[in-house]
């Protein structure tokens, strides 16, 4: 059997073996994540060394952009402009404030942990660094015990700060001399991903909610049928703004808006939305966890084995002071209480986004490619397993603090009744335990 035959068959294997046991496993503190990231250990080169580092790159590209691309189109066309405006604009917040010190944090601590690295490349490491992924740590918004004012703000502020870091990156990849956007010319990327890619996920996510909007309204879109166009909007949008050489991740994630936008006019529910988008939230999950089995196997397990002490550190870091400092300040006069900042500042995730960001910048001429795979790499595993490992535990814990202090202090901040958008339960997300 060839290599690729054992890597397909190791990897239907453990999606089988997970998809069995998934209910039992989201009881206990074990996610979805650490089991598919763990496993691609096994099975890589530190492993069984069924999956090749040489021959398996291509491929995990290909499934991470595609995962990436269904999870920011998704993601956006759960968010309403009310929802940035809702409990005091807390994400609005961390969506602005949080994100850039976040940016700034790891561009400064990393200039004393990682020598070698350019000026450019250390914001590059930050700015991947920044984005969080909710479905890593999914009891934390899930819990019903959590008030909703924070479930919805930690909500907001995952399904948008992905999408938002990525004018950042495409940015910082342009100062540097060598890259695919350097050749670009500032000037040149700036106009092609930063306003022509937007401009074309607006055209196609909003022709096709139209059409789909129309469509429903006469009765002529069968229901198996009409979460196809999802598909077909998110992987148009993605495509046409690659072949203009801008950014189809920008343009697809400004297309789920777009697209969301006219199925919630006139007195259609939300729920009916959502059903639209089901399949390809579902379809992106599964794509999400077979993409961090390979990452465990193709970029994790290698960097093990170049692990320092500045690496690490590094990482600890990103998921401490450079999320939770930063979040600190943003929240400012929000009248929010200690331990509520704590538990959004730890809440910050590393997952998809950051591996498709480190992917990119391995295929750019970087002399410092392999440390900022290497930090990338170390910093989502750490994640994937504290965030993981804690989520249950202590979205409990915050909630017994809640409840006892919501009893004792009237007009208590967390207590503002938001409502919450609604997540169609990703794969991989398991269930709330």
């Amino acid at each position: 059997m060839s290599s690729g035959t054992w890597t397909a068959a190791a990897v239907s294997g453990i999606a089988a073996a997970y998809a069995l046991t998934s209910r039992r496993l989201s009881t206990t503190p074990v996610s979805a994540a650490m089991v598919f990231v763990g496993s691609g250990i096994a099975i890589g080169p530190v492993g069984l060394n069924l999956v090749s580092v040489q021959t398996d790159t291509e491929p995990l590209r290909t499934l991470v952009e595609a995962a990436l691309t269904l999870v920011l189109f998704t993601d956006a066309t759960t968010v309403r402009p009310a929802d940035l405006r809702s409990g005091g604009a807390l994400s609005g917040r961390l969506l602005s404030v949080g994100l850039v010190l976040t940016i700034g944090a790891g561009w400064l601590l990393a200039w004393p942990l990682l020598p070698g690295l350019t000026v450019w490349e250390l914001a590059l490491v930050a700015a991947i660094l920044a984005p969080t992924d909710a479905a890593l740590g999914k009891s934390a918004i899930s819990d019903p015990r959590v008030p909703s004012l924070i479930r919805q703000t930690l909500n907001v502020e995952s399904g948008l700060n992905d999408g938002l870091v990525l004018p950042f990156f495409v940015l910082f990849l342009a100062a540097i001399p060598g890259t695919s956007y350097a050749h670009q010319g500032v000037a040149d990327t700036f106009w092609r991903a930063l306003l022509l890619s937007p401009a074309i996920g607006l055209a196609v996510g909003g022709i096709t909610g139209r059409l789909l909007h129309v469509s429903l309204d006469h009765g002529w879109v069968a229901s198996d049928w009409r979460p196809v166009c999802v598909l077909a909007a998110a992987a148009g949008a993605y495509t046409l703004a690659t072949l203009t050489h801008g950014s189809g991740f920008i343009g697809a994630w400004v297309a789920g808006f777009a697209f969301a936008r006219p199925l919630r006019r006139g007195k259609r529910p939300e729920a009916e939305v959502a059903r639209t988008t089901e399949l390809a939230e579902d379809l992106g999950g599964l794509l999400t966890m077979l993409s961090l089995l390979l990452f465990g196997a193709v970029l994790l397990g290698p960097a093990l084995e170049h692990l320092s002490w500045r690496i690490a550190g590094y990482a600890v870091l990103s998921l401490t002071v450079i999320r939770m400092l930063p979040v600190a300040l943003a929240l400012t006069a929000s009248r929010l209480k200690a331990p509520t900042v704590a538990y959004i500042g730890w809440f910050g995730p590393r997952g998809l986004a950051s591996v498709v960001f480190g992917l990119l910048v391995a295929e750019e001429n970087l002399h410092g490619a392999d440390l900022i795979g290497h930090v990338v790499a170390i910093t989502v595993g750490l994640s994937v397993l504290l965030h993981g490992a804690s989520a249950a535990a202590l979205a409990a814990r915050y909630g017994r603090w809640y409840r006892r202090t919501s009893a004792a202090t009237p007009n208590l901040r967390e207590s503002a009744t938001t409502p919450v958008t609604p997540r169609r339960g990703r794969l991989g997300a398991g269930e709330a335990g």
